[in-house]
Protein backbone atom coordinates (compact mmCIF):
# COMPACT_ATOMS: atom_id res chain seq x y z
CA UNK A 1 0.00 0.00 0.00
CA UNK A 2 1.24 3.51 -1.40
CA UNK A 3 2.23 5.93 1.89
CA UNK A 4 0.81 8.81 0.29
CA UNK A 5 2.25 11.25 2.96
CA UNK A 6 5.61 9.54 2.87
CA UNK A 7 5.82 10.46 -0.90
CA UNK A 8 4.37 14.06 -0.56
CA UNK A 9 7.31 14.63 2.11
CA UNK A 10 9.86 13.69 -0.02
CA UNK A 11 8.79 15.02 -3.06
CA UNK A 12 8.69 18.37 -1.01
CA UNK A 13 12.66 17.48 -0.55
CA UNK A 14 13.01 17.35 -4.33
CA UNK A 15 12.60 13.58 -4.68
CA UNK A 16 11.06 13.54 -8.28
CA UNK A 17 11.12 10.13 -8.09
CA UNK A 18 8.30 10.52 -5.05
CA UNK A 19 6.79 12.90 -7.17
CA UNK A 20 6.65 10.67 -10.05
CA UNK A 21 4.90 8.08 -8.10
CA UNK A 22 2.36 10.66 -6.92
CA UNK A 23 1.76 11.20 -10.94
CA UNK A 24 1.19 7.75 -11.62
CA UNK A 25 -0.99 7.84 -9.18
CA UNK A 26 -3.39 10.58 -10.10
CA UNK A 27 -2.52 11.15 -13.59
CA UNK A 28 -5.83 9.34 -14.78
CA UNK A 29 -7.75 11.02 -13.10
CA UNK A 30 -6.09 14.59 -13.56
CA UNK A 31 -6.42 14.40 -17.29
CA UNK A 32 -10.02 12.90 -16.76
CA UNK A 33 -10.49 15.93 -15.16
CA UNK A 34 -8.87 18.25 -17.43
CA UNK A 35 -11.01 16.70 -20.67
CA UNK A 36 -14.28 17.03 -19.06
CA UNK A 37 -14.16 20.83 -18.43
CA UNK A 38 -12.31 21.01 -22.21
CA UNK A 39 -14.16 19.31 -24.16
CA UNK A 40 -10.71 18.50 -26.09
CA UNK A 41 -7.75 15.73 -26.13
CA UNK A 42 -4.88 17.98 -27.28
CA UNK A 43 -6.34 20.81 -24.68
CA UNK A 44 -6.89 18.36 -21.70
CA UNK A 45 -3.36 16.75 -22.33
CA UNK A 46 -1.72 20.40 -21.94
CA UNK A 47 -3.23 21.72 -19.05
CA UNK A 48 -2.64 17.89 -16.97
CA UNK A 49 0.78 18.60 -18.00
CA UNK A 50 1.06 21.95 -16.97
CA UNK A 51 -0.52 21.22 -13.82
CA UNK A 52 1.79 18.54 -12.98
CA UNK A 53 4.87 21.06 -13.44
CA UNK A 54 2.90 23.16 -11.31
CA UNK A 55 2.15 20.89 -8.66
CA UNK A 56 6.06 20.00 -8.57
CA UNK A 57 7.14 23.52 -8.39
CA UNK A 58 4.16 24.40 -5.39
CA UNK A 59 4.35 20.91 -3.64
CA UNK A 60 6.24 22.95 -0.80
CA UNK A 61 3.21 24.92 -0.62
CA UNK A 62 0.99 21.61 0.13
CA UNK A 63 0.13 22.10 3.78
CA UNK A 64 -2.56 18.96 4.38
CA UNK A 65 -5.52 17.60 3.61
CA UNK A 66 -6.87 16.40 0.29
CA UNK A 67 -3.66 15.95 -1.58
CA UNK A 68 -6.39 14.52 -4.29
CA UNK A 69 -8.24 17.88 -3.96
CA UNK A 70 -5.33 19.57 -4.06
CA UNK A 71 -4.10 18.51 -7.60
CA UNK A 72 -7.40 18.89 -8.66
CA UNK A 73 -7.52 22.41 -7.70
CA UNK A 74 -4.27 23.31 -10.08
CA UNK A 75 -5.31 21.24 -12.92
CA UNK A 76 -8.59 23.55 -12.68
CA UNK A 77 -6.94 26.30 -12.45
CA UNK A 78 -4.91 24.92 -15.67
CA UNK A 79 -8.60 24.40 -17.15
CA UNK A 80 -9.92 28.15 -16.58
CA UNK A 81 -6.46 29.12 -18.24
CA UNK A 82 -7.22 27.48 -21.24
CA UNK A 83 -11.05 28.36 -21.71
CA UNK A 84 -9.54 31.89 -21.78
CA UNK A 85 -7.68 31.11 -24.43
CA UNK A 86 -10.26 29.44 -25.98
CA UNK A 87 -13.01 32.76 -25.64
CA UNK A 88 -10.46 34.67 -27.17
CA UNK A 89 -10.04 31.94 -30.16
CA UNK A 90 -13.16 30.16 -30.19
CA UNK A 91 -12.63 26.60 -31.92
CA UNK A 92 -14.82 23.40 -32.63
CA UNK A 93 -13.84 19.76 -33.09
CA UNK A 94 -16.34 17.83 -33.08
CA UNK A 95 -13.96 14.60 -33.93
CA UNK A 96 -12.76 15.68 -29.91
CA UNK A 97 -16.36 14.94 -28.31
CA UNK A 98 -15.28 11.77 -26.79
CA UNK A 99 -11.88 9.66 -26.47
CA UNK A 100 -11.06 6.67 -28.41
CA UNK A 101 -12.16 3.95 -26.50
CA UNK A 102 -9.00 2.24 -27.41
CA UNK A 103 -6.83 4.72 -26.15
CA UNK A 104 -7.72 5.58 -22.67
CA UNK A 105 -6.14 8.28 -20.49
CA UNK A 106 -2.00 6.55 -19.53
CA UNK A 107 -3.04 4.98 -16.45
CA UNK A 108 -6.30 4.52 -16.46
CA UNK A 109 -7.38 1.04 -15.48
CA UNK A 110 -8.80 -1.26 -17.84
CA UNK A 111 -12.10 -2.18 -17.27
CA UNK A 112 -13.57 -6.14 -18.25
CA UNK A 113 -13.66 -6.73 -21.48
CA UNK A 114 -16.85 -5.10 -23.10
CA UNK A 115 -18.79 -6.08 -26.18
CA UNK A 116 -18.50 -4.31 -29.22
CA UNK A 117 -22.42 -3.02 -27.98
CA UNK A 118 -21.03 -2.04 -24.71
CA UNK A 119 -17.97 0.04 -26.59
CA UNK A 120 -20.43 1.84 -29.00
CA UNK A 121 -23.11 2.89 -26.23
CA UNK A 122 -20.53 3.62 -23.72
CA UNK A 123 -19.51 6.49 -26.73
CA UNK A 124 -22.56 7.37 -27.24
CA UNK A 125 -23.55 8.19 -23.35
CA UNK A 126 -19.56 9.90 -23.61
CA UNK A 127 -20.47 12.26 -26.29
CA UNK A 128 -23.72 13.29 -24.75
CA UNK A 129 -22.53 14.06 -21.22
CA UNK A 130 -19.51 16.11 -23.01
CA UNK A 131 -22.09 17.98 -24.99
CA UNK A 132 -24.09 18.59 -21.94
CA UNK A 133 -21.04 19.70 -20.48
CA UNK A 134 -20.18 22.33 -23.07
CA UNK A 135 -23.55 24.10 -22.42
CA UNK A 136 -22.72 25.03 -18.94
CA UNK A 137 -21.06 27.91 -17.98
CA UNK A 138 -16.99 27.42 -16.62
CA UNK A 139 -17.57 27.39 -13.09
CA UNK A 140 -20.65 24.75 -13.54
CA UNK A 141 -18.81 22.43 -15.51
CA UNK A 142 -16.45 22.53 -13.07
CA UNK A 143 -18.16 21.37 -9.92
CA UNK A 144 -20.08 18.88 -12.02
CA UNK A 145 -17.05 17.09 -12.95
CA UNK A 146 -15.51 17.36 -9.48
CA UNK A 147 -18.27 16.01 -7.69
CA UNK A 148 -20.20 13.94 -9.91
CA UNK A 149 -17.57 12.42 -12.38
CA UNK A 150 -14.64 12.43 -9.88
CA UNK A 151 -16.34 12.01 -7.03
CA UNK A 152 -15.21 14.89 -4.56
CA UNK A 153 -17.16 15.74 -1.58
CA UNK A 154 -18.25 19.05 -1.35
CA UNK A 155 -15.49 20.03 0.93
CA UNK A 156 -12.94 18.64 -1.15
CA UNK A 157 -14.66 20.12 -4.35
CA UNK A 158 -14.89 23.51 -1.98
CA UNK A 159 -10.99 23.18 -1.54
CA UNK A 160 -10.25 22.81 -5.14
CA UNK A 161 -12.46 25.53 -6.15
CA UNK A 162 -10.99 27.68 -3.34
CA UNK A 163 -14.76 28.72 -2.45
CA UNK A 164 -17.32 27.59 0.58
CA UNK A 165 -19.55 24.29 0.34
CA UNK A 166 -23.00 26.43 0.14
CA UNK A 167 -21.31 28.23 -3.33
CA UNK A 168 -20.50 24.34 -4.57
CA UNK A 169 -24.10 22.82 -3.51
CA UNK A 170 -25.14 25.73 -5.40
CA UNK A 171 -23.35 25.91 -8.26
CA UNK A 172 -23.57 22.20 -8.51
CA UNK A 173 -27.56 21.87 -8.03
CA UNK A 174 -28.00 24.53 -11.26
CA UNK A 175 -25.22 22.33 -13.27
CA UNK A 176 -27.38 19.13 -12.48
CA UNK A 177 -30.60 20.80 -13.66
CA UNK A 178 -29.46 22.38 -16.92
CA UNK A 179 -27.71 18.32 -17.77
CA UNK A 180 -30.91 16.65 -16.72
CA UNK A 181 -32.62 19.35 -18.95
CA UNK A 182 -29.98 18.83 -21.86
CA UNK A 183 -29.95 15.04 -21.71
CA UNK A 184 -34.15 15.10 -22.09
CA UNK A 185 -33.99 17.94 -24.82
CA UNK A 186 -31.79 15.66 -26.57
CA UNK A 187 -33.07 11.79 -25.99
CA UNK A 188 -31.93 11.06 -29.23
CA UNK A 189 -28.06 11.59 -28.48
CA UNK A 190 -28.54 9.13 -25.41
CA UNK A 191 -28.27 5.57 -25.60
CA UNK A 192 -32.21 3.85 -24.62
CA UNK A 193 -31.00 2.62 -21.50
CA UNK A 194 -29.54 5.55 -19.75
CA UNK A 195 -32.57 7.86 -21.09
CA UNK A 196 -33.87 9.36 -18.23
CA UNK A 197 -37.64 9.56 -18.16
CA UNK A 198 -39.50 12.72 -18.57
CA UNK A 199 -41.79 12.08 -15.88
CA UNK A 200 -38.82 12.05 -13.37
CA UNK A 201 -37.75 15.88 -14.54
Amino acid sequence: MMDEQALIRAAQKSDVAAFNQLVRTYQAQVFRTAYRVLGDQAAAEDAAQDAFISAFKHVRDYRGGSFKAWLLRIVTNSCYDQLRVKQRRPTTSLDAMLLDPDNPAPGADRAAPETPEDVAERKELGEAIQRGLATLPPDQRVVLVLVDIEGLNYDEAAHAMRTNVGTIKSRLSRARAAMRDFLVKQVELVPARYRLSSERV
